[in-house]
């Protein structure tokens, strides 16, 4: 009997814990925006200011890991390395001077 059921996949994708934070650090920084509202409860106009700036740079903070993330798997595939960095862009064909045989 195999004690392994499963195939070795390697190494987990890279973006997953970064990416998971950036959507916890949104989820606080926007319930930190909600109950830092001045209309529905008044409060010192200090607390209200630190209030509102943690949750923006929690918010900014969270958009930008996510940001990170994205353009990680999204993002233009690099020309210098791989297997297709030895293959040319495809010639360009005038087809004002192509005759067909």
């Amino acid at each position: 009997m195999n004690p392994k059921p499963y195939e070795s996949h390697g190494a987990g994708d890279p973006t997953a814990v970064p990416a998971a934070l950036g959507l916890g650090l949104l989820a606080v920084g926007g319930w930190l925006l909600t109950t830092a509202r001045p209309w529905q409860k008044p409060g010192h106009p200090l607390t209200l200011g630190l209030g509102w700036a943690a949750s923006a740079a929690l918010l900014v903070c969270g958009l930008v890991l996510l940001a990170r993330c994205v353009r990680a798997v999204h993002g233009r595939p690099d020309t210098d390395s791989g297997p297709d960095a030895t293959i040319a862009e495809a010639p360009t064909t005038d087809m004002r001077t192509h005759t067909e045989d």
